[in-house]
């Protein structure tokens, strides 16, 4: 998602975050800068550490991996109970909408409980 948002380029050979990537990505009058945490479990505790000052969150899981969900919902709802982020504008994005087996929106924000949010 950086890479096409900074880089207007999308390859389906994306290697996933290790650890955190900062990008300085410019968009017409935009200014943004993007810190890129990995989600594997390994690098989970440390997503605490980017909430300080930050003036929005995006949330990205796999829309065809069910599976994952409910790790998400508890993910999810554990990032946003961190004070920092009290009043914090969230972006749930759900990628991998091309594939035949992907959740719908309804699906995600059952399966996220993020429309009580």
């Amino acid at each position: 998602m950086v890479n096409v948002l900074g880089a207007n380029q999308f390859s389906e050979e994306v290697v996933p975050t290790v650890a955190f990537n900062l990008r300085h990505i410019k968009r017409g009058g935009v200014k943004l800068k993007v810190w890129d945490v990995a989600g594997q479990p390994r690098f989970r505790s440390t997503w605490q550490r980017y909430c300080s000052g930050v003036d929005a969150v995006v949330f990205i899981l796999d829309s065809a991996e069910p599976a994952s969900f409910q790790t998400a919902k508890f993910e999810l709802h554990s990032l946003l109970s961190n004070p920092n982020l009290a009043g914090t504008p969230l972006l749930v994005l759900g990628n991998k909408n091309d594939l035949s087996n992907h959740a719908s929106v309804d699906e995600l924000i059952e399966e996220l409980y993020i429309l009580f949010l």
